[in-house]
């Protein structure tokens, strides 16, 4: 059984455990204080109290986390570190700690002798979160130690014996606060080993998990309903203590993946950045739709939806979620009806856009969809869709064009012909962030007119070959050349790495071009095929453009980790 250690107090009980792996080498306690501690030093002697921090290693990252809660330091958790974001946190933080490329970062200093540690204090005011994004821009959500501390507390007095001599594993990032809880505070107040790198493929989820006498994984809708049945998962089962999935609701057709490939299904768990847990469940069929109120938890009608109270919030009052919900009997158990707060007006009509969402999935060419208004001269709906197998056949045999009409025609049974989405995307996987979420900016990145239309041909671990429809109004063609327009050779290049990020684990740092050759040109109206490689171990991309005309372009390119 497990002998929880209080988070406050986690430094002054490390003992001689595991605390982590990395690189498949163990991390005892007394490395880990040992890290804490540099990284307390540092924070202390450093002026201001907010600090944003961003590391990919777990292990380093909790180091450097309790280190800046022991100086007293607040932790600004962003949820990457891409420019835009830096530029954002320049205005409310007072310095960058990790991976943040561009700026000056800290280092660790040496650490104190004989570190003497004192309990946290649950009133502090420690750490400020992110939403998703998944409904609009990202709004900063600060949190005291003891709402943290509160919620661990009861999600460990409900899985202990799932944790139980198990090492964990993750799919998704520590980032944020359901990976922070799941992937890094549960297991340190637990006793219970982590890995410190981040599983991104189905094969390195069958490695990590059967490399482990016992394990447990922290997962996200995103990841589970991508688990291909060909792979050896019958490896990992005996080994596989459980499984937990948060950021949404579960698919039903993924519920029977979980079930093949792991022998069992996850445990969900549903809440938001605002309430940490609210709710949980773990069905074995689709007919179990009810979710469980967590130990602690209130949850009352307010109109159309709901309001909760709990000791993972700030304070006693109601907090109002934007999700419909049917309450059932007195036993707190509920079942979730979709969002309330997904309407729009387009030509004076107010149009839900999860009844369009919804109303795409029911087609036989459709995987998945999501739809997100666009502005312009006026407003209209863009809608982000990845085909089926019997979707992309129709595209690649009839064009674009023909996809698009099929689909309007089945919407224009349930939506008004003059709401129906005006534009269209068609992708190979919804876009996710690290924490397996679809975020409102990337969808609607999807549509800017830098983006040609491509579309899936064939797709490997390592290799993927897309076809390009060369738009001739693109933009790109202006100005280059006015009598002869061509598409310039750095756009090509550019396509090439944009579509290499969305399919394959490059490291985030662009290094070098090798054996670039531009042979023939690109113009207007072309359709071109771009053939991808990625090599892992080197760390590379090839990149290929061919046409029936022969090859246009070709080279290598080359990405590290950051700095």
């Amino acid at each position: 059984m497990i002998d929880p250690v209080p988070l406050e107090s986690l430094l002054m009980r490390a003992g001689d455990r595991t605390v982590g792996f990395r690189a498949g080498r163990a991390v005892d306690a007394v490395a880990f204080e040992r890290e804490a501690a540099a990284w307390c030093a540092t924070f202390a002697a450093m002026p201001g109290k907010n600090w944003a921090v961003f590391f990919e290693d777990s292990v380093e990252f909790a180091a450097a986390l309790f280190g800046a809660w022991h100086a007293g330091k607040c932790v600004y958790l962003p949820s990457d570190a891409l420019p835009g974001t830096v530029e954002r946190l320049s205005r409310e933080v007072d310095g960058f700690v990790g991976g943040f490329p561009n700026t000056a970062t800290l280092c660790k200093l040496v650490p104190q002798a004989d570190r003497h540690w004192t309990p946290l204090d649950r009133n502090a005011d420690a750490l400020v979160v992110y939403t998703s994004g998944s409904s609009g821009e990202p709004v900063s959500i600060p949190k005291k130690l003891g709402q943290l501390f509160a919620e661990i507390d009861t999600q460990l007095g409900l899985w202990e014996d799932m944790f139980d001599g198990a090492v964990v594993h993750a799919t998704v990032s520590h980032q944020h606060i359901y990976g922070l809880l799941f992937r890094v505070l549960l297991p340190l107040a637990a006793g219970r080993p982590f890995a410190a790198e981040r599983l991104l493929y189905p094969e390195d989820m069958i490695a990590a998990l059967d490399a482990c006498a016992g394990t447990v994984l922290i997962a996200s809708p995103a990841h589970l309903k991508r688990l291909p049945e060909t792979l050896p998962w019958g490896s990992v089962r005996a080994g596989l203590r459980g499984i937990f999935s948060s950021g949404g609701p579960l698919p039903d057709e993924a519920l029977s993946d979980c079930l093949g490939c792991f022998g069992q299904t996850p445990v969900e768990v549903y809440g938001s950045s605002e309430t940490g847990g609210v709710a949980w469940r773990r069905r074995e069929s689709t007919d179990m739709r009810h979710w469980k109120l967590l130990h602690g938890v209130e949850m009352r009608p307010a109109q159309d939806v709901v309001q909760v109270r709990s000791p993972h919030l700030p304070n006693g009052d109601w907090f109002t979620l934007s999700d419909r919900v049917s309450l059932c009997g007195q036993n707190g158990e509920f079942e979730l009806l979709g969002r309330a707060d997904r309407i729009v007006k387009i030509e004076e009509k107010r149009v839900s856009l999860t009844a369009v969402e919804q109303a795409l999935r029911c087609c036989d060419l459709v995987v998945d969809a999501r739809v997100t208004p666009l502005s312009g001269d006026r407003v209209v709906l863009g809608a982000v869709v990845v085909p089926s197998e019997e979707g992309w056949a129709l595209y690649r045999a009839e064009g674009k064009r023909a996809l698009i009409a099929r689909l309007r025609t089945w919407l224009a049974k349930e939506i008004e012909a003059s709401v129906l989405p005006r534009r269209w995307r068609f992708s190979w996987a919804m876009p996710v962030n690290a924490q397996g979420k679809t975020t409102e900016q990337m969808l609607t990145a999807l549509f800017d007119s830098r983006r040609p239309p491509v579309c899936l041909v064939a797709r490997s671990e390592r290799e993927a070959t897309l076809r390009i429809d060369v738009d001739a109004d693109s933009p790109f063609f202006d100005g280059h050349f006015p009598q002869t327009p061509i598409l310039p050779g750095v756009t090509q290049i550019e396509w090439a790495v944009t579509f290499g990020r969305e399919l394959f684990p490059l490291p985030p740092v662009f290094l070098r071009m090798y054996s670039i050759k531009f042979q023939q040109v690109i113009q207007p109206g072309a359709v071109v095929a771009l053939a991808l490689e990625f090599n892992s171990e080197r760390g590379s991309l090839s990149f290929k453009f061919t046409s029936d005309v022969g090859t246009h372009a070709g080279g290598r390119i080359s990405f590290g980790d950051a700095a």
